[in-house]
């Protein structure tokens, strides 16, 4: 893992839980917030793909609240203005998973660079790892807005070549997005995938050259020294 000098990672699902916002769907909807997050989860998704191809960009914050209001229509849901406001900044507070910061501290301790790459705001971003209080954690907090473009778009990739200042062979991608991974990868990101749920990774030409269960799997990978043999 010596060539690896930086690592640049997903914000929603790889290191904070977008299902952390189920809770307060639960608050609004009883019965129904489990339910809510993955229609709204994967409703945002495709809306933030569907934007790019359509070179309609707008503000990651503002595809959460379309993408809300489409599932609790969806849903058959009365969805008032204050509680638009009020789930919608749920997305602000999202938790980190368990194994988040001591992973970063220790791959801090290591002397990797280490920053988010997202398809969120700058706002968005930053309330987020603000709250988790993790801001120090990372170099850069790169959000796609410059490129007004989302992932999977090499030109989102860029962003992080051009903030680390060193040739994208050497900075190690991570997501539990099995669609990220594979853009990062065509990209020419060495990747590794986040796969807690134990999914199957997607069939569009390329695999992780990692596949882990946390992100502090990343810890053990740079601590070994044959590590380097990947996995795909």
């Amino acid at each position: 893992m010596d060539h690896i000098k930086a690592i640049a990672f997903d914000l929603y699902g790889t290191l904070f839980d977008v299902h952390s916002v189920a809770s307060r769907c639960e608050e609004q909807f009883a019965g129904r917030g489990q339910e809510i997050s993955n229609v709204w989860r994967q409703k945002q998704l495709e809306y933030t793909w569907l934007r790019s191809l359509m070179n309609r960009y707008i503000p990651f914050e503002h595809v959460t609240e379309e993408a809300l209001r489409f599932t609790c229509r969806h849903l058959g849901l009365e969805l008032d203005e204050r509680a638009c406001r009020s789930l919608s900044d749920a997305y602000l507070r999202l938790q980190p998973f368990a194994e988040v910061p001591d992973a970063l501290r220790e791959l801090r301790d290591r002397g990797l660079k280490l920053a988010i790459l997202s398809n969120g705001s700058p706002h968005s971003i930053g309330a987020v790892v603000g709250h988790a209080g993790l801001r120090s954690s990372f170099d850069h907090l790169l959000s796609v807005d410059p490129v007004r473009v989302y992932k999977p778009d090499n030109r989102a990739y860029e962003l992080a070549e051009e903030a680390f200042g060193v040739d994208r062979r050497a900075i190690l991608f991570v997501s539990s997005n099995a669609w990220d991974a594979t853009g990062a990868r065509y990209f020419g990101f060495p990747t590794a995938w986040i796969n807690r749920a134990g999914k199957v990774f997607e069939e569009m030409g390329q695999r992780p050259d990692w596949e882990l269960t946390g992100v502090d799997g990343l810890v053990k990978l740079f601590g070994t020294a044959d590590s380097s043999a990947g996995n795909g």
